[in-house]
């Protein structure tokens, strides 16, 4: 009896071992529930953040001394970032002055591999650091002072998916004694899904057995968006295009297929930060339902900031 109860206790302890070992929804000083998690990590409205290290570069230095700039990289999303799909460059600076690696973009996952956006056990995403350095500064003779003005230009590959849950009610205008599981209404997201661009509402109408869908995307970050053709790698050199400029490329279907949408070509311009999808879809069901709306958007993004620096002559 009493080995019995020694060998249950003890499979009891191993099994705790092991269920402590594993990963554990956002652990921290105060660590969320994994329903907060999980809503932690599917919304929000941010995308790659980045900002200067403090005096990296200094506000002041003389020439002749080397400029080292130090680029902190956030994801605040949760799109992975891969090698090939987020740059930063610095522009604004005279490359005769300023050499080193200033004038080349660095990849944001440099020395990673991947940038991982937040997630459930991680739900403020993975930062990294990025160091442009140029070993010498040097002033053309008779210049004394230098004060360029640096642009951080942050460009960017991003996916943002969005999955509401629809009411679709073929018998909506029909005099009916059924009890409805649901009523077709219109959905708010103002919150976001993750990502810089986002559907910010979904509209909801009936017309007989074809649901009717409004889809609202917006711009809710602070920079502009990119088409997907675009190059992320050099575009802080001035040769983006109109046609390049606030278009999304988007794919909306449901549990049972895609869904008929305009603007046909899958791509959606945006004016004023805004644009509508309208989409048709054709039930089969005789009864209200409720489904989710699988939207999945897909677009590149700049945004910048600036530092202006001072370089002045080394006294002799």
């Amino acid at each position: 009896m009493k080995k019995g109860l020694i060998l249950s206790l003890l499979l009891v302890s191993i099994l705790l071992f092991v269920i402590s070992c594993g990963p554990q929804p956002n652990a921290g000083d105060q660590p969320l529930d994994t329903a907060a998690a999980v809503l932690a990590a599917s919304t929000g409205i941010q995308g790659v953040e980045t900002n200067l290290l403090p005096n990296y570069p200094p506000n002041l230095l003389y020439d002749q001394n080397e400029l080292i700039a130090i680029v902190e990289v956030n994801n605040k999303g949760n799109f992975n970032l891969e090698p090939q799909d987020c740059f930063v460059e610095i522009t604004g600076f005279d490359p005769a002055i300023i050499g080193g690696n200033f004038r080349s973009p660095q990849s944001c996952a440099v020395n990673l591999g991947t940038l991982e956006g937040k997630n459930l056990y991680n739900v403020e995403g993975m930062s990294n650091q990025l160091e442009y350095m140029s070993s010498r500064v040097t002033l053309p003779s008779g210049v004394y002072e230098y004060e360029p003005r640096l642009n951080i230009l942050t460009c960017y590959r991003y996916e943002t998916r969005a999955n509401p849950s629809v009411c679709i009610d073929p018998a909506f205008y029909q005099v009916t004694s059924e009890q409805k599981s649901c009523r077709p209404e219109n959905v708010l997201m103002s919150n976001g899904q993750g990502g810089p661009v986002g559907v910010s509402y979904v509209g909801v109408n009936m017309v007989g057995s074809k649901a009717v869908f409004e889809i609202n995307i917006k711009n809710f970050g602070p920079g502009r968006v990119l088409t997907t053709n675009s190059d992320i790698r050099s575009c802080g050199q001035d040769d983006l295009q109109y046609s390049d400029l606030d278009k999304v490329e988007y794919r909306v279907r449901t549990t049972s297929g895609n869904v008929n949408c305009r603007p046909s070509d899958g791509f959606v311009r945006l004016s004023n930060g805004q644009g509508k999808i309208i989409c048709n879809y054709e039930t089969r069901a005789s009864s209200a339902f409720e489904t989710p709306l699988q939207i999945e958007l897909a677009y590149n993004y700049i945004d910048s900031f600036s530092k202006t620096i001072k370089i002045i002559e080394t006294p002799e």
